[in-house]
């Protein structure tokens, strides 16, 4: 069975998080999280790699002895290592190191002492208050475990887009090497792009007679079947995603997208809707009485009711029917308008590529410009740059731009904000810049107010321009950090700062709501990768669909701007 990216890097995460807790040398420890962060980033398939006999120890990161694990993981299905250790240590201790604030050391105490060694252990200790007992822990904490634990259970129901994606594109295109197949769409919150997908629901047409759902059950990735019918099947994957599959008359393709789009809420509304028109509205079409007057597409089936098409990521019941009614619905910004990326990170501090190599990625996008925002020394983790790297890494980024004529590499950096909201880097070297990212990377534990005020008296700052992943989040790992988003971003409106909509799968801060809001307050926002490699570059169609979902306009953004008009919304108030 092929071997997914993601899968890889989970077992060196988990292979990582268990050598951690029996402190073990802290090189090795990170080398495997090291490797299975640079996995995560790469955007073709190991496994792909491997059979086109490509060497992975020249992967960055990767090197002899992780490539022959990967072969092994990829050829076996196993890494013989992992188990061994987990001979020895319970490896439901990592699934609890993934519950923030629970890192090894403390994972590690309520093992020995308490003997908890799963979910159910842990929340059973919380509720009978055994926890607060133990030295470091206290009440506190032990109701922030039980909450976080709850939040994190629920969490893993749902999978981000991007794995959604990987699980699901190999599947279109198995399905779609059924001769007779027609059409292969997936509906559901992954069609309306949500950052979170729960099952994937997928709508099929093809000729007569296909064994549509006899060629899906023998799917390799298909661990169980639930139900297999001749229009209908649903199996659970090997990932622990279930898949509803459906074969559909053309006649009623559109209706049935629709449908099973959703969301419920737009779907409730577009029925009331036709009911008030004399129409019945379901999956199999628009009726009059017993006459189907349209459901092919969907545009006819909105055409019918007098609506405007509306896009699958407003389909939310947030007003945007009416505003089809209207003829109101915004012109959704797209991939075609991003004109360059102003968040992404070389190898002179945690990325994996050269500055060069960014570069010539950014210009195969036909970029105009590209931001280079290494890490300031505050993230030592990361390698980050003091005053004397920074300026160096600008006379480099100069001296490139002297060779390049058809894009330009802006100077910039990623600088930390302290705990008082000062920056990491002097303003001597930050004006010598030609714009400036700030963003949190520690104390995620301050009160609102003071989170708040912090953000704030950085944007004071004459030489801060944006603020990278605004709110914090990790999704499925960690909450947001308190913050008052509106009130940071009138003020960032007052003082010519922006906000950024990451597009890191695991980020995608700012939410839908949030831009939304940024609209509403007449702020632009930035839509950034906050690349770590070449190929990361490519997570801008993520921010691109968060921004659509927030119902953001081309000149909602700033980085659909021209080279000119970047600098000068870049010169502050």
């Amino acid at each position: 069975m092929p071997v997914h990216n993601a899968e890889i890097a989970e077992l060196f995460n988990r292979l990582a998080d268990l050598l951690e807790l029996e402190d073990a040398n802290p090189f090795r420890v990170r080398a495997y999280r090291t490797a299975a962060r640079n996995i995560n980033g790469l955007s073709h398939s190991l496994v792909d790699l491997l059979a086109a006999g490509e060497d992975l120890s020249k992967l960055s990161g990767i090197g002899k002895d992780l490539a022959g694990k990967i072969r092994t993981i990829i050829e076996t299905g196993k890494l013989p290592l992992l188990e061994q250790v987990q001979a020895r240590t319970p490896a439901e201790l990592s699934d609890l190191m993934k519950i923030d604030g629970l890192g090894p050391k403390r994972v590690k105490t309520l093992h020995q002492q308490l003997h908890i060694s799963s979910f159910e252990d842990l929340q059973r200790a919380a509720r009978s208050g055994k926890i607060r007992a133990l030295a470091g822990f206290g009440a506190k904490t032990e109701a922030l475990i039980l909450e976080r634990l709850t939040r994190s259970r629920q969490a893993d129901i749902r999978s981000r887009l991007a794995d959604a994606e990987d699980i699901a594109g190999p599947l279109v295109n198995y399905l779609l090497d059924c001769t007779g197949v027609k059409q292969v769409n997936i509906a559901g919150s992954y069609r309306r792009r949500r950052e979170t997908v729960g099952d994937l629901d997928i709508l099929v047409t093809a000729k007569q007679g296909t064994p549509v759902t006899d060629h899906f059950v023998a799917y390799d990735e298909v661990s169980e079947v639930i139900s297999h019918g001749k229009t209908r099947s649903t199996v659970h994957l090997r990932s622990g995603m279930q898949v509803d599959l459906r074969v559909v008359a053309q006649v009623s393709y559109g209706a049935a997208l629709l449908y099973f789009t959703g969301s419920k809420a737009h779907n409730i509304a577009l029925r009331k809707l036709a009911i008030r028109q004399g129409y019945k509205l379901n999956e199999y079409g628009l009726f009059r009485g017993d006459k189907r007057v349209a459901g092919r597409t969907e545009a006819a089936v909105y055409a019918k009711l007098g609506l405007s098409y509306i896009e699958p990521e407003l389909r939310e019941q947030q007003g945007e029917i009416e505003a089809a009614r209207k003829g109101t619905l915004p012109e959704l910004v797209s991939r075609e308008d991003i004109r360059g990326d102003l968040h992404c990170h070389t190898r002179a501090t945690d990325g994996h590529d050269s500055l060069e190599a960014m570069v010539a990625a950014a210009r195969k996008l036909g970029y105009e410009y590209l931001a280079i925002t290494d890490h300031s020394k505050r993230v030592s983790v990361a390698h980050g740059l003091d005053h004397k790297r920074l300026l160096e890494e600008a006379r480099r980024i100069n001296k490139l731009n002297e060779q390049l004529d058809d894009i330009v590499v802006l100077k910039s950096i990623e600088v930390d904000i302290l705990e008082d909201g000062s920056l990491d880097l002097p303003d001597s070297v930050l004006g010598q810049l030609d714009l400036v990212v700030g963003a949190i990377h520690y104390k995620f534990n301050l009160t609102r107010k003071q989170q708040t005020e912090r953000i704030i008296r950085a944007m004071d700052n004459p030489h801060f321009n944006i603020l990278a992943h605004p709110s914090g989040r990790l999704l499925n790992q960690r909450p947001p950090y308190d913050i008052d988003m509106e009130k940071i971003m009138q003020a960032a409106v007052e003082r010519g700062c922006f906000l950024e909509l990451n597009a890191q799968p695991a980020r995608l801060d700012l939410t839908d709501g949030d831009c939304m809001l940024a609209r509403e307050l007449r702020l632009k926002v930035v839509i950034s990768t906050d690349a770590h490699s070449t190929g990361t570059l490519d997570y801008m169609r993520f921010g691109i669909s968060q921004a659509r979902r927030g119902w953001l306009e081309p000149d909602d953004v700033v980085n659909t701007c021209g080279l000119d008009e970047l600098r000068k919304l870049l010169k502050r108030n």
